[in-house]
């Protein structure tokens, strides 16, 4: 069973930074990808940016140069580091953990944290 929980949502004016947390239990951390979504009002959820399990980054261009994944798998933890935020950052933010299971692969879902950003 995997849970994942995170952390770091808040307010921020335009030009800010907040980095978010995903911290994961469960024992397959190590061989999963991590990634970070995101998901406006009225909107659909869009990938920022992915982590695979041998720390390969990819990000969307909406947030190339400016937001940055990381993990640290000895603490089964993830995070975004987010720069120069705009407004049309604004949105609730997810981590995702993709485990490639044998017989079909597997996403688990944290629970969302808010991020506004005021300008």
């Amino acid at each position: 069973q995997v849970h994942l929980v995170e952390s770091g949502g808040g307010l921020v004016q335009a030009g800010g930074s907040l980095r978010l947390s995903c911290a994961a239990s469960g024992s397959i951390f190590s061989i999963s990808a991590m990634g970070w979504y995101r998901q406006a009002p009225g909107k659909e959820r869009d990938v920022l940016a992915i982590i695979t399990s041998g720390g390969t980054t990819t990000y969307a261009d909406s947030v190339k140069g400016r937001f940055t994944i990381s993990r640290d798998n000895a603490k089964k933890t993830a995070w975004l580091q987010m720069n120069s935020l705009k407004p049309e950052d604004t949105a609730v933010y997810y981590c995702n953990l993709h485990y490639p299971a044998i017989y079909g692969s597997e996403d688990y879902w944290g629970q969302g944290t808010q991020v506004t950003v005021s300008s």
